[in-house]
C-alpha cells in the first residue's frame, strides 16, 4: 500500500508534470523532488511533519529509551 501510494504521488506530482530531455536532467529533477518529499513537505500520516524529521525524532526516542536504566525486580 505504501509503495503504491508513493508511486502514484511521484507519477502525478512529478513525472506527469515534467519533460526530460536527458537522463542527467531527469536524475537531477528526481533528486530535487525526493529531497522536498522527504525533508520539507509534511505528511499527514506522520503528524504533519516531514519523514526525515519523523525519523530523527524516532531515533532520539529510541536512544533515550536505551539510555534509561532498566528496572529489575529483586527476587528474595
Amino acid at each position: 500500500g505504501y509503495i503504491e501510494s508513493f508511486n502514484g504521488k511521484f507519477r502525478d506530482e512529478h513525472l506527469n508534470e515534467s519533460w526530460f530531455e536527458t537522463l542527467h536532467q531527469a536524475r537531477t529533477s528526481v533528486a530535487i523532488w525526493r529531497t522536498d518529499y522527504n525533508e520539507v513537505r509534511p505528511h499527514s500520516s506522520l503528524g504533519r511533519i516531514p519523514p526525515a524529521r519523523f525519523a530523527e525524532l524516532h531515533r532520539q526516542r529510541a536512544g533515550d529509551a536505551a539510555q534509561q536504566p532498566s528496572i529489575q525486580k529483586q527476587i528474595d
